[in-house]
């Protein structure tokens, strides 16, 4: 089921002030480059960890409703059910009522639940379902866990402080398994 990304954070973990005291940078030269950075920073701890760190919507898309009536959801943690929708021959979308929905955020990945009896079939054969999903730890940095806070920062620094190395040399330091280890969403 492939996941969308409709709209990415709001804000990044680190704010550029905070990186620069992080990374001794006291000039305004290099802001671009360090704003950059954060972004990619932070897109490199999501991806070892499978989580969205700041809340972020996204897109599933699907051919047909689960036979169980579950939807595991790609991206961690899930936070809410924006919208459902079907997609008809012409690609109009047309709104599902969310009775027909629990969602399940105790588990990660986070599940949603479908009553199928509630729900009408798919109006296409391929891709006729659209679910909204808003997934992240919260709105903003504080939301974030400290030790995934510390993890960009790490990734940030070894970005900044090899930005012209290629090459096995390049690998990120052994801290930082440590510190994403614990928040891995893991995959059967």
């Amino acid at each position: 089921m492939p996941a969308l990304l409709l709209a990415g954070p709001a804000s990044e973990p680190l704010t550029l002030a905070e990186a620069k005291d992080f990374l001794r940078v006291d000039h305004d030269a290099e802001d671009a480059l360090i704003t950059s950075m954060i972004v990619a920073a932070r897109a490199t701890v999501e991806t070892l960890t499978r989580r969205a760190l700041i809340d972020q919507n996204w897109r599933l898309v699907r051919d047909a409703w689960p036979a169980s009536g579950l939807i595991p959801v790609p991206v961690s943690p899930l936070r809410a059910l924006d919208a459902v929708a079907l997609i008809d021959a012409e690609g109009n979308e047309v709104a599902v009522p969310p009775g027909g929905f629990v969602i399940d955020t105790a588990r990660l990945p986070g599940l949603i639940r479908v009553d199928r009896a509630s729900v009408a079939a798919p109006l296409r054969p391929l891709a006729g379902i659209a679910l909204d999903i808003t997934a992240g730890h919260g709105p903003g940095a504080a939301d974030v866990p400290a030790p995934l806070i510390e993890a960009v920062r790490l990734v940030l620094a070894h970005f900044y402080e090899h930005r012209d190395e290629t090459g096995a040399s390049n690998a990120f330091p052994a801290t930082l398994g440590a510190l994403v280890a614990p928040y891995r969403v893991t995959r059967l």
